[in-house]
């Protein structure tokens, strides 16, 4: 068990033993290919010199099965029929859509692959998701100063995100901090992609606030 079939036909040789293989349509992800998983007689009985001893191996190629249907259900969803399929889960793509973690498109190696496509059992699919934001476009809070709870506050309901967040040499209590800077800056015109993130600049010092 576990031999590969050459070398199972010079270890039944070197012991005067003859071998067939029983049944090789068995597909398992789990054993390399051509890999015997079954015996019979079992391992340890005795038997007579020149018996033959019947394998059952592993298939040396996977089977093909149609691809399923994966668009719109979740990724919790599409990670568990991917595995009863035999089919495993590759890299997570996310792109913009209001649906989050939802399945927009499968791919293999980049290339986009439709539900009753033929592939081969064991093929690592990619899935590209929805990241919960879509394209939707908000106009760039003024969080100048803030405190950090605050701009928090207001980026959340902007659908928008914390992204670098620096003290400068004055804080000495974090909770009295103030924004004096952003990036991007606010601007009557100027919008931002929600799920995109702004930078934000604390300070102690009343000298760093704008006019």
């Amino acid at each position: 068990r576990g031999k590969k079939l050459a070398d199972v036909k010079a270890f039944l040789e070197s012991r005067n033993l003859k071998f067939r293989v029983a049944d090789s349509s068995i597909f398992d992800l789990k054993v390399p290919p051509g890999s015997v998983i079954d015996q019979d007689p079992r391992a340890n009985e005795k038997v007579k010199e020149g018996r033959t001893i019947y394998v059952t191996i592993t298939r040396t190629s996977a089977p093909e099965i149609q691809m399923p249907n994966l668009i719109d259900v979740s990724l919790r969803q599409a990670e568990a029929i991917l595995n009863s399929n035999g089919l495993k889960v590759g890299e997570l793509i996310y792109k913009p859509d209001l649906a989050k973690n939802a399945v927009l498109a499968t791919q293999i190696r980049g290339y986009e692959i439709h539900a009753g496509d033929r592939i081969s059992k064991g093929t690592i699919i990619d899935l590209v998701l929805g990241d919960g934001f879509g394209n939707t476009q908000v106009q760039i809070p003024d969080l100048n100063t803030l405190t950090l709870e605050e701009a928090l506050f207001v980026l959340k309901g902007s659908g928008l995100l914390a992204g670098l967040i620096e003290y400068d040499e004055t804080v000495r209590d974090s909770s009295l901090a103030k924004i004096y800077r952003q990036f991007p800056e606010p601007s009557d015109s100027a919008t931002i992609s929600q799920g995109q993130v702004i930078d934000l600049y604390l300070t102690q010092s009343a000298s760093k606030f704008k006019n």
